[in-house]
């Protein structure tokens, strides 16, 4: 799979990566050793989707995610791509099918980028829910880096277009919560279509690495009478991981470095080094220490994230972002400082002791103190209404005398969620160049009242009111004679 290629050509491959015409031009080079090649399984074919169109959104209200909102304006986009914004007229361009743009007239509507949810379990614990499905956390170790979520993912979860419906054009896919260290996230486009997982892949996205703190894995492992069963016992467990990470990523370092010299030696009469021998989980966790892998811990309580921003640090590696994070408002100067953002509730509380702490102002307060505040879901209904998530925390900030307004608020479940998955190159704003990832909703968009009415992924309409709709998943084949949208 993706994974295993890109970790294996990266440990394996790139300190030759300049040896193949060096190799080429030298009679009997060992053109195996010295030369990139391919050691993982063959790709996925690509998924087949329509031609996207060149389409203008005209007369629309456009939240950009960059500042206030555009009344009256207009954004065309073709080949995936966003190309232009506009306020008032929209270009003039032919419209009679001689190769022109497609004009949808969004009056009276809004248009945002994609909402983009940083923590689902969608695919791996799809609908129905039952025993057979469920595949979100390998608990036989409490530490398992060498597992993905993406390998799990069930391409069929009637889940995904529910998803999409509520606005969600991309999301991460984590393992569960049981372990120390649940394995690799999976971050992928929502569209229609794809036979496996992959073909889902959110391109240029880096992989992620779910790890958790706290009550879940001293309780999973702590019931079967073994370590952790203690808040010590995790930090203890996943410092000997790491130093053992450093060990093979060492190991490795230091055989890519002999590689090197030996491809770049003119007389090659001695024998190649001998490659260390390969560990999926060492290979995982040493990706993280290169600042390849972007760890996303499960955590609550802020004594917990302090810890683990105390480990990231003496181990030599940066945490993305911590997720459910009900207490971060209380070091929310350490997150800004550290570039941690936090993938949290609004208002999600007392369902554990280590939730208890939760204030409805969180969001707010973490982004008046300058750190990047996400709204994520954790949950197949939670993530039909993000917007309305972002609505309500920022009702209960400004109710509070936070200075946030709607900007803000559109880039809790946009842009911030965008860097914190490490693709906000690529989404979570609207502007020229980036993905056409597009929602336009019939009402403004942290309303309750909002609901989607055209979703674009890359440029195509998966959500549309006007086309009937293909079956999204196998399971609900039988209800094919609904249509999209029809809002």
């Amino acid at each position: 799979m993706r994974h295993l290629r890109k970790a294996a050509l990266l440990l394996l491959l790139t300190a030759c990566g300049g040896a193949a015409e060096s190799g080429a031009k030298q009679a009997g080079a060992p053109a195996a050793i010295c030369s990139n090649r391919s050691t993982g399984q063959p790709a996925i074919a690509p998924l087949l989707r329509a031609q996207s169109e060149d389409i203008i959104l005209t007369h629309a209200t456009i939240w950009t995610g960059t500042g206030a909102p555009l009344t009256d304006s207009w954004i065309r986009f073709s080949k995936g791509r966003i190309t232009a914004i506009g306020s008032g007229g929209a270009p003039k361009v032919n419209t009679d099918g001689g190769g022109g743009a497609k004009i949808i007239d969004a009056t009276g509507k809004w248009v945002t980028a994609g909402i983009i949810d940083t923590h689902s379990h969608l695919g791996v614990y799809p609908s129905p829910n039952t025993s057979g499905h469920d595949d979100g956390n390998e608990a036989t170790g409490p530490t398992t880096p060498e597992v993905s979520s993406q390998d799990s993912v069930w391409v069929q979860d009637p889940g995904f277009e529910r998803a999409l419906r509520g606005g969600v054009t991309a999301m991460q896919i984590l393992p569960g919560s049981a372990n120390l260290v649940g394995g690799r996230g999976f971050v992928m486009k929502n569209k229609r279509g794809a036979r496996i997982a992959e073909q889902l892949h959110f391109p240029g996205a880096p992989e992620t690495l779910k790890m958790a703190c706290g009550e879940n894995p001293k309780r999973v492992y702590g019931g079967q009478g073994r370590m952790p069963s203690t808040r010590m016992g995790n930090i203890a467990t996943v410092r000997q991981m790491w130093l053992e990470a450093a060990d093979y990523r060492k190991r490795w370092d230091d055989y890519n470095a002999k590689l090197d010299d030996w491809c770049g030696e003119d007389d090659r009469s001695g024998e190649p080094p001998e490659a260390p021998s390969r560990d999926l989980g060492q290979e995982t966790l040493a990706e993280v220490l290169r600042g390849h892998i972007l760890p996303q811990i499960h955590c609550y309580q802020a004594d917990d994230m302090l810890n683990q921003v105390q480990i990231a640090d003496e181990m030599g590696f940066a945490i993305r972002s911590f997720h459910h994070a009900v207490e971060a408002y209380k070091i929310r100067d350490v997150l800004a400082a550290k570039q941690i953002s936090v993938s949290t509730w609004p208002d999600w509380w007392g369902f554990k002791i280590e939730a208890y702490d939760t204030i409805n102002e969180g969001p707010g307060l973490l982004t008046e103190a300058g750190a990047r505040a996400v709204l994520k879901s954790d949950s197949p209904i939670t993530n039909q209404r993000l917007g309305q998530e972002a609505g309500k925390a920022l009702a209960a900030a400004r109710s509070a005398g936070v200075k946030v307004d709607e900007n803000d608020a559109i880039r809790w479940v946009t842009a911030n969620a965008a860097w914190a998955l490490g693709i906000d190159q690529f989404a979570g704003t609207l502007e020229v160049g980036k993905m056409a990832d597009i929602v336009v909703w019939n009402h403004q968009p942290l309303s309750t009242y909002a609901s989607a009415v055209w979703v674009f992924v890359d440029g195509i309409a998966e959500l549309d009111p006007n086309a009937p709709a293909d079956p999204w998943s196998d399971f609900e084949a039988g209800t094919n004679n609904h249509v999209r949208g029809g809002r």
